[in-house]
């Protein structure tokens, strides 16, 4: 975790903690590092939050001015921009975006040639010029001097794209879409519209202030009332910047990425395409999503949570599905980052294919209750790594057995530590959660 970028990008609340100044530099550090040899092409997509726009002219201007010809994509998704990136050859892409956070946050996403979140030593070496620690940069002059280009064609290939990707037609499939005022709004009607299904849609008039706010991935809620009034087969719901989706099903409950990573990796593993036969989560993934695969034969890697990890691990050993409970999941064949409309596409081929409902698709699957609590703390390693805190850890540890599971992790960006504990009812999660907050204040490690 760098001063700046953490696990998604550099982000901050617009002109507080992330400025044009910051972003300026940005671009004038990716413009120098990527046209030492050549004139750097780069691409940048954005969000719909208002600030979104002033960090498009920052970045660009500080590109140009080191050299590099930049690429608009517009208003678009963040997988749209990776996507871009890998089959244009472009040097890097940006996404101007903060993902689910609220309208007055934004952020900067950098992915390197291959569509991929930028290596950490580019990112730290971007940090040190921000701060001043490297020799300022040479600017570019006379006719190496950087253009930019509108590129809304890149956007459109990548919608093209994503419609061939269905071996069926949703015809007279009722499909509603929550585009959470963001940049599925751009994208996501006219692919089920093209792929022949009956698409409502709500949430998708972004003003600028709008994003995310009780709408989206977020905030289920709202896309689960439109199903049931409607009476729709299914629901789709995605974040801001539209790498994430959580699904509803025929009945109105939530299908979160766990479940989705089920119905998805039991259907390849039946026509023979999950790779290792093996589901790449997090260590925050259900319990119920485990024992199910355990029950399917299935394995499973565990990995950090991020789903630039998931990433990571899925590339470095070949495997086909993998992503968070939070609905990141990545396709390694069609794509190299989290992708929401993607995501909706290959659920509804298995619904169409297994011409079942999403209810009875995910009825196999028992999740367990969880509770999740932040402790605020003085010092998170010395809190984790108490005496009394890791006793009432192993206590809960060997009490639970086979029927849950607790988690206490730091947090990569707060003073906090998480304690998360899964069993069979929210009483048992609730007891052991608390005996370990209980042990922490007993040894004064929580910051009132």
């Amino acid at each position: 975790m760098g001063k700046y970028f953490g696990t998604d990008g550099f982000r901050g609340e617009a002109n507080v903690n992330l400025t044009v100044e910051h972003a300026f530099k940005v671009g004038r550090f990716l413009g120098w590092y990527f046209g030492k040899e050549h004139k750097a092409q780069i691409v940048i997509g954005k969000d719909t939050r208002r600030s979104s726009y002033m960090f498009e002219y920052s970045l660009v201007a500080g590109l140009t001015a080191s050299g590099a010809d930049v690429y608009l994509l517009h208003v678009t998704t963040t997988p749209s921009v990776s996507y871009v990136v890998r089959t244009e050859n472009f040097d890097c892409g940006i996404m101007i975006s903060a993902s689910h956070n609220p309208f007055y946050d934004n952020g900067i996403k950098i992915m390197n040639g291959n569509g991929q979140k930028m290596e950490a030593a580019v990112e730290e070496q971007i940090e040190k010029y921000i701060d001043g620690e490297l020799e300022e940069l040479p600017l570019a002059k006379r006719e190496d001097i950087g253009r930019t280009i509108d590129f809304s064609a890149g956007r459109n290939r990548y919608i093209g794209y994503l419609i061939s990707i269905p071996t069926r037609a949703f015809k007279n499939v009722r499909v509603g879409l929550d585009c959470s005022n963001g940049s599925a709004s751009a994208i996501a009607k006219s692919v089920f519209d093209a792929l022949g299904a009956k698409t409502y849609v709500i949430h998708n008039e972004p003003d600028g202030t709008n994003i995310n706010t009780n709408c989206g991935s977020t905030h289920i809620e709202e896309l689960k009332k439109f199903v049931k009034e409607k009476q729709l087969d299914v629901g789709f719901a995605y974040d801001g910047d539209a790498d994430r989706c959580i699904a509803v099903d025929d009945k109105g409950e939530e299908v979160n990425g766990d479940l989705i990573m089920y119905v998805c990796g039991k259907y390849m593993k039946e026509c023979g395409k999950l790779n290792n036969n093996t589901i790449v989560t997090t260590v925050m993934s259900n319990l119920g999503l485990y024992k199910a695969c355990d029950r399917e034969g299935i394995s499973y890697e565990k990995t950090a949570v991020g789903d630039k990890y998931v990433c990571e691990n899925m590339m470095a050993n070949g495997h086909s599905i993998g992503g968070e409970q939070s609905g990141h999941i990545i396709f390694s064949k069609h794509a190299t980052t989290g992708d929401g409309i993607l995501t909706s596409l290959k659920l509804m081929e298995v619904i169409i294919e297994k011409k079942l409902p999403l209810s009875a698709l995910t009825r196999e699957v028992k999740i367990y209750p969880q509770v999740l609590k932040n402790v605020r703390v003085y010092d998170k390693k010395t809190a984790r790594e108490n005496q009394k805190v890791t006793e009432a850890v192993h206590k809960a540890e060997t009490e639970l057995g086979e029927d849950g599971r607790i988690l206490v992790r730091e947090s990569g960006t707060e003073p906090l530590i998480r304690v998360m504990v899964e069993a069979p009812t929210d009483e048992v999660c609730e007891k052991y959660a608390q005996q370990v907050v209980d042990a922490m204040k007993e040894e004064n490690l929580i910051a009132e």
